[in-house]
């Protein structure tokens, strides 16, 4: 997953203006993975054309769940009471999380260790350098 960004509709001037972020951070993408939605078929002919898009249910499972981390934390921490302050918790978070929860199917145990002590050790560097 690149980003997150809340918006009240999942119509084609909303892809688009999410599309346009992503390239702009990102650059062109080679392959653009959508569920079914329609309104993501417009925006990505205008903004990618040379993307390959692939809308299927079953190729974006991995993507819908990695969502639901997300929804833990906001379940537990009781609904988030506007857009604004959803999209300022997740711009923040999901930096965090990327680092500190690393995709345990594809790593081996040894892999999985490693990166989980890496990102302690990063974590532990930085809250050396916040309190200096």
């Amino acid at each position: 997953m690149l980003d997150i960004l809340v918006q009240p509709r999942r119509n084609a001037k909303a892809a688009n203006r999410f599309l346009r972020q992503l390239i702009a951070r990102f650059g062109q993408p080679r392959v653009i993975i959508t569920d079914k939605l329609r309104s993501y078929i417009k925006p990505i002919r205008q903004l990618a054309p040379d993307a390959d898009h692939r809308a299927h249910k079953g190729i974006n499972n991995r993507i819908e769940g990695s969502h639901r981390p997300t929804r833990k934390r906001e379940k537990l921490m009781g609904r988030f009471k506007s857009s604004r302050q959803a999209q300022r918790f997740l711009a923040a978070h999901d930096q965090i999380n990327t680092v500190f929860r690393p995709r345990r199917y594809q790593l081996s145990a040894i892999s999985y260790r490693h990166a989980r002590t890496d990102a302690f050790g990063l974590w532990e560097d930085y809250a050396a350098e916040m309190a200096a």
